[in-house]
């Protein structure tokens, strides 16, 4: 047995080798030894072997399944040498023992099944039932123990009690590149306003990678050149999507934000997530006209109440910010009532006659239109409007020679008969308040007594003798006269003169008196005319300029073609107006006013003419 403690009895000697008490002690029976400290000892008296201390099985044999001591003894007288044999039996008496507290096991996490691990044993001093039998391994979901020669993670043996010892095995799981990141938008704002300052946050993105180390360090970042960018927040793997630049809607209205996690893993793993953002308007784009100016042109004569023309204002946002609405914009002066001959819808931007517009009386205007959309606050701009007045022929010729007492277009010239070939008989004078071609006047003779002795020149309207007169002619001739204007629908008026043939003494002392009234009278018409002339001109002169500026250098036909029905016309409104007056003409050419020399006298306005750059257009 084991652990024998000091004085224990292993067994009687005298009695095994047959002798009484008394021999071993006369005859000296001891246990012969090279070693001091002995385990047994004989009792000489009773004959009893006896421990002489504690034994440790272990100890003494080191671990050998048996353990027996022989012991020599030795009887003097005669000299005996008996051999004493004691075996020391096990006991449980110690634990088995695993070589160092802990095992670590490196294991990498995309190890297949199956892959096993070796295990150094555990070791017992004990011998036999006592020494390890079987080893035992705490229930788990991926691991099992396959036990080789005995061989289990919890040693234990059979003694009663068994005796065990743990030891803790330690397996780390190696991570591997096998999990990418994942990403998370943890709050989100899918729709900012364009005027979003810089750094206005409008996601929290929280992206997250199951992996260790390198292989969980993420990198985020967002693809393309967008105005927005990734800031890493204090807490760990949480970004923030910001604005970095301004937003302009009108520019781009959304945006599909490409988010990109990378890890540093090898080879590195990716994940990505779209986010879409819409930028939502404010009121930041004022409403732009189409035109700018605009020039309209209308032909005189329309009808109250008919449309114009319309001007149109666009607004780039959107909603109410876009939503636009018109007004005539007024400046105070109560002399420029625009607004009592034009009606501007708020809505559409249309602008109808509220009355029949006069060349005569209006020859252009201006005013401005402010456009105002409805978002707040509201945002405007303003354009200003030219309108021209076309002339249309809607006045007929005026006699302005002869007129009689009473008002009707009839003279009386008295011609003596001696006259020759030639000699001038009167000038019939017409005045048209139209303008151009509907103001150009053609004087023809409707009826006349002789056809040889008379003839009428169509442009001045000059009376002249054909031949001289015999005594077989009449003495008195009637001479009508057409004249009319050459408009589209040609309008026209007529002058009678009544010729009367008298004898040289009479037609003598008559001649000075009348021709003394007749000089008096050409020029006090001349005057009139005149003073008619610059009155009628000085508006249209002003309007021809501001026409001329405009119209010239845009060249444009678009609104000639649509209100002026001459197939001749040259696509500018650059106009000259030639008046007769007197033995002189008087030309308009555009800005200016020139006098030729080269046209035959005449009292009258005759003729509009049409040239780029001021020139004149002969008829």
């Amino acid at each position: 047995m084991e652990e024998v403690k000091e004085g224990t009895i292993v067994g009687n000697v005298a009695k095994d080798l047959g002798l009484d008490k008394g021999t071993l002690k006369e005859r000296k029976y001891r246990i012969v030894t090279e070693i001091k400290d002995t385990l047994f000892h004989v009792n000489p008296d009773d004959g009893n072997l006896y421990v002489s201390r504690k034994i440790d099985r272990e100890e003494v044999c080191d671990g050998s399944n048996a353990c027996v001591l022989n012991l020599k003894t030795v009887l003097e007288n005669p000299l005996e040498i008996h051999y004493i044999s004691v075996e020391i039996l096990d006991v449980n008496d110690n634990y088995p023992n695993f070589q160092g507290e802990e095992k670590t096991i490196d294991i990498s996490e995309s190890v297949t099944s199956g892959k096993s691990f070796q295990l150094q044993p555990a070791k017992d001093p004990d011998s036999g039932v006592f020494s390890v039998q079987q080893y035992k391994l705490n229930a788990n979901d991926h691991f099992r123990l396959e036990v080789k020669d005995k061989g289990k993670e919890e040693a234990s043996d059979k003694g009663l009690p068994p005796l065990t010892t743990e030891k803790n095995v330690i397996i780390k799981i190696l991570d591997v590149n096998d999990n990418a990141p994942e990403i998370e938008v943890t709050s989100f704002s899918s729709s900012i306003p364009e005027d979003s300052r810089p750094g206005t946050t409008v996601a929290l993105i929280s992206v997250n990678d199951r992996d260790s180390r390198l292989n969980g360090k993420v990198t985020c970042s967002i693809e393309g050149d967008v105005p927005f960018t990734l800031s890493p927040s204090l807490q760990d793997k949480m970004f923030s999507l910001v604005t970095k630049s301004a937003l302009d809607r009108e520019t781009q209205s959304q945006y599909v934000l490409s988010i990109v996690a990378k890890d540093q893993g090898q080879p590195s793993l990716t994940s990505e997530k779209n986010i879409f953002i819409v930028i939502s308007d404010v009121n930041d784009n004022s409403p732009e006209f189409v035109l700018k100016p605009y020039s309209f042109y209308i032909t005189e004569g329309n009808e109250a109440g008919a449309q114009l023309f319309s001007v149109q204002a666009v607004d780039q946002d959107e909603g109410e910010n876009a939503h636009v609405s018109y007004h005539i914009y007024r400046d105070g002066n109560e002399e420029n009532k625009v607004t009592s001959f034009l009606n501007l819808n708020s809505e559409n931007g249309q602008i109808t006659a509220l009355k029949s517009f006069d060349f005569e009386t209006l020859k252009s205007f201006q005013f401005q239109v402010v456009a105002s959309d409805s978002g707040t606050p509201s945002l405007s701009s303003n354009v200003t409007v030219h309108v021209f007045i076309l002339d249309q022929n809607d006045n007929a010729p005026v006699i302005l020679y002869p007129v009689s007492s009473n008002g009707s277009a009839e003279g009386v010239e008295e011609l003596p008969r001696n006259v020759n070939a030639g000699h001038l008989v009167t000038k019939v004078r017409a005045y048209d308040a139209d303008i151009g071609y509907n103001g150009w006047l053609l004087f023809s003779l409707q009826e006349v007594t002789d056809h040889s002795l008379f003839g009428l020149d169509r442009y001045t309207g000059q009376i002249r003798t054909l031949r001289s007169f015999t005594e077989t002619d009449e003495a008195e001739h009637k001479l009508v006269i057409l004249v009319k204007d050459n408009g589209n629908v040609s309008l026209s008026a007529t002058a009678t003169v009544l010729v009367k043939v008298v004898e040289p003494r009479e037609a003598f002392a008559a001649s000075d008196v009348k021709s003394s009234a007749k000089d008096a009278e050409d020029t006090n018409v001349t005057f009139y005319l005149m003073i008619t002339l610059a009155s009628v001109s000085a508006l249209f002169i002003i309007s021809i300029i501001v026409l001329i500026a405009m119209q010239c250098s845009k060249s444009s036909t678009d609104y000639t073609s649509k209100y002026l029905q001459d197939t001749n016309y040259d696509g500018t409104l650059c106009h000259s107006i030639q008046y007769r007056s007197g033995d002189k003409r008087y030309m308009l050419v555009g800005p200016r006013m020139s006098v030729g020399s080269t046209i035959v006298p005449g009292a009258r306005p005759t003729h509009w003419c049409c040239q780029t750059g001021g020139g004149l257009l002969r008829r």
